[in-house]
């Protein structure tokens, strides 16, 4: 069965008092059609010839030696995923944008990359935080976009083909072409339960692109996760500063943790439009208005030219200027975890 999607507009975000209603449910693992294409929902128009050349001029595409020093010194802290049942949400950085994400009763991964290496980048900085084997069965698998170091293959080989997935719209095929048969693919502003667990997809600021022809052919976003009892985490995926936070966080109020990426930002006139940094990163949360912030997208792979260890100092440092809890921010080593409590 199929059906024919229109397109919701872009919209941003218009100062409202109260917050609308949420969005229906979707039925799971129904197959639609796509717009051919989605670049429109672009928030800044990709790079062009002369960013291509002035990028291959420069050559500001990895650290100086310098930056690289401090690769011993990346936060490292593998240990064994705490109890989560049912009442409880419990989070564990597996590196990058890999979280696992436990929550009413089910275990969810978050753009799982357990590789060492992706395409087109150096082996891991450090290991996966934690190992495929000390998992427990995993329920769920919620996917940002399609670039390589969120959407990885071998990775995703290793689950049952009766995994569900949760994908951006115009991604299903690829997951459908390798056999899996739970898929379900969402808009923006649309939603879908599993095991009475709410996965909403949200905006973002960023793109897709896999392969030289699909520029823009699959959509890009992050998820909120909600539990029975209105518990919120909030998984960025991918993305640059914009006012798609501030609507999110007007549709999804009071979200419990908000998983940023804080990494990958350098040289900012090349990175700006698709990747944070951190100073955006902390803005981006209290756009949100969410009640913590565990920051990601560092520390793993090298995909931009900061320094390693900067992405964590800046973010610290920018979260002291604006005055927040410092036990509000979960700045977790790899392989570290943090279970919700209330308040």
């Amino acid at each position: 069965m199929t059906e024919q999607t229109a397109r919701p507009q872009p919209q941003r975000a218009a100062g409202h008092t109260r917050p609308p209603e949420r969005a229906p449910l979707r039925p799971l693992g129904l197959a639609r059609t796509w717009p051919r294409s989605f670049a429109d929902r672009l928030t800044a128009p990709l790079p062009g010839v002369r960013a291509m050349a002035r990028l291959a001029r420069e050559g500001a595409v990895r650290p100086r030696r310098e930056g690289l020093a401090d690769i011993p010194l990346l936060p490292f802290a593998p240990g064994p995923l705490p109890d989560a049942p049912a009442d409880t949400v419990a989070v564990t950085w597996a590196g990058h944008a890999s979280w696992v994400v436990r929550i009413g009763g089910l275990t969810v991964l978050t753009d799982p990359v357990w590789s060492r290496r992706i395409l087109g980048t150096p082996a891991r900085l450090t290991p996966v935080g934690v190992r495929w084997e000390d998992l427990p069965p995993v329920d769920a698998v919620v996917v940002s976009h399609n670039h390589y170091d969120h959407l990885d293959a071998p990775t995703l080989k290793r689950l049952p083909r009766d995994t569900p997935v949760f994908v951006p719209a115009g991604l299903g095929r690829w997951f459908r072409r390798r056999r899996f048969t739970r898929v379900t693919e969402l808009d923006w502003w649309e939603a879908a339960e599993l095991g009475g667990v709410r996965f909403d997809f949200v905006p973002s600021h960023h793109w897709s692109k896999r392969g030289l022809t699909d520029t823009c052919r699959s959509l890009w976003g992050g998820w909120v996760l909600t539990d029975a009892a209105g518990r919120g985490v909030y998984f960025a995926g991918d993305t640059g500063y914009g006012h798609w936070f501030r609507e999110i966080g007007r549709r999804h109020p009071g979200l419990d943790l908000a998983l940023l990426p804080i990494g990958a930002y350098e040289p900012r006139w090349w990175l700006r439009d698709v990747h944070t940094d951190p100073e955006e990163a902390v803005q981006a949360f209290l756009d949100l208005g969410a009640r913590r912030m565990a920051p990601m997208h560092w520390a793993t792979f090298v995909l931009s030219c900061e320094p390693v260890l900067e992405p964590l100092n800046r973010v610290r440092a920018a979260w002291e200027r604006a005055g927040l809890p410092r036990e509000r921010l979960w700045d977790l080593p790899v392989g570290g975890s943090a279970v919700l409590t209330d308040g």
